[in-house]
């Protein structure tokens, strides 16, 4: 992430990105004030108004860190970055190897540390790429980054599917996933509740999504609209048509 910034233009830093309500420069202020919680540092206060994208608690707690760095330039606001995730970088490699077995919050609920470190690991990938598709810089594809994305999507799908679609028990949906991270993800309705199905199952699926893995995790952490990525031909449906609409619109589970 620091990489994809160095040396940006003064206008770079205030590019939109695909995260709603975020330039450049918030990205980084959001990411710097996530570590500076994470290492015990003091809150500004909450904003009394809070802006149109925030939808919730957690993400609320993110505005005050990214409001209190928007008069600060693009180069300052890249050094603080690069100071504090180097003093929590230093932190982590000092901790004795019992600590990532303490279970603690996290935006996912009360889990192993190192389960804590997934979600960092998930939230800093996707913002840095957020960064990079802005400023038009690609580059941290295909790695560990992006398969704890990949994977993450894969695993909340049942959820989209049985949660907030909910369709007749026995409805088989499949999401197809190209490219090297890709894989076949098919979850089936039981007893009003989805769960993961074998992808050689007996029962054909409903409708079959096919997209490529960028696509995938895009349309999970609401990087792009699902009738958007439809209407682009970034995502094809195979079989019932308004049934993969509807997964499509509802494939957002990321804050």
């Amino acid at each position: 992430m620091a990489a994809a910034c160095e040396d940006l233009a003064p206008g770079e830093w205030a590019l939109p990105t695909d995260c709603p309500g975020w330039t450049v420069r918030d990205q980084l202020a959001h990411v710097i004030g996530v570590e500076r919680m994470v290492l015990g540092d003091e809150s500004p206060p909450p904003l009394a108004v809070p802006p149109d994208h925030v939808r919730n608690e957690f993400a609320a707690m993110n505005e005050p860190w990214i409001e209190a760095r928007r008069g600060v330039p693009g180069p300052e606001l890249l050094a603080e970055f690069a100071e504090v995730t180097g003093r929590r970088s230093a932190e982590l490699r000092a901790l004795p190897a019992e600590r990532f077995d303490v279970v603690g919050w996290s935006p996912v609920g009360d889990v192993p540390y190192r389960d804590f470190l997934g979600t960092r690991v998930v939230d800093a990938w996707a913002h840095e790429q957020d960064v990079r598709r802005a400023v038009g810089r690609p580059g941290g594809r295909g790695g560990a980054g992006e398969s704890a994305v990949v994977d993450r999507c894969a695993s909340t799908m049942a959820y989209v599917v049985g949660r907030r679609v909910a369709p007749a028990d026995g409805t088989v949906v499949r999401f197809v996933v190209t490219g090297p991270l890709g894989r076949l993800v098919t979850v089936v309705m039981r007893a009003g509740r989805a769960e993961p199905a074998p992808d050689d199952g007996p029962d054909r699926p409903a409708v079959t999504l096919s997209m490529d893995q960028a696509t995938f995790w895009r349309l999970g952490f609401g990087r792009v609209d699902g009738a958007a990525a439809l209407g682009s031909g970034a995502v094809r449906v195979d079989g019932d048509g308004a049934l993969g609409r509807r997964v499509l619109g509802a494939m957002a589970f990321m804050v």
